[in-house]
C-alpha cells in the first residue's frame, strides 16, 4: 500500500506565505512525476506545479514567480512554497505522484487527502 500525506496549509492574509509538504510512504520502488493540484469551490481541479524525477519543473501561469515546487527523492517528499499569496489562490491543494510499487512494473497514480489554503483579502 502507498500513501501520500500532506501537511501545511491554513489561513493567511494576502501577500503572505505558506509551505505545503507531502510525504509518500509504503511499498515504493520508484516515484516518477510529483505535483500539486488545487480545486477551488465550483471549479475544476487544476495543475499548479509539477516536478519530474530529474528536477524539471513547470507551473501554471497564474503562480509563476510566486510558487516554487521542490522534491527530496531520498525522502520521497515534495513541497510547495507559496509566496505573495492572493485571495484567488484559495483552494484545497492536493499532492499527486506517479509511483511504481515494489514488485510491479506499472505506474500508478496516487493522491493526497487534500489540505485547505485560505487567503484573506
Amino acid at each position: 500500500q502507498v500513501q501520500l500525506v500532506e501537511s501545511g496549509g491554513g489561513l493567511v492574509q494576502a501577500g503572505g506565505s505558506l509551505r505545503l509538504s507531502c510525504a509518500a510512504s509504503g511499498s515504493i520502488f520508484r516515484i516518477n512525476n510529483m505535483a500539486w493540484y488545487r480545486q477551488a469551490p465550483g471549479k475544476q481541479r487544476e495543475l499548479v506545479a509539477a516536478i519530474t524525477s530529474g528536477g524539471t519543473t513547470n507551473y501554471v501561469d497564474s503562480v509563476k514567480g510566486r510558487f516554487t515546487i521542490s522534491r527530496d527523492s531520498a525522502k520521497n517528499t515534495v513541497a510547495l512554497q507559496m509566496n505573495s499569496l492572493k485571495p484567488e489562490d484559495t483552494a484545497v491543494y492536493y499532492c499527486y505522484a506517479n509511483i511504481v510499487r515494489v514488485g510491479e512494473d506499472v505506474t500508478r497514480r496516487y493522491w493526497g487527502q487534500g489540505t485547505q489554503v485560505t487567503v484573506s483579502s
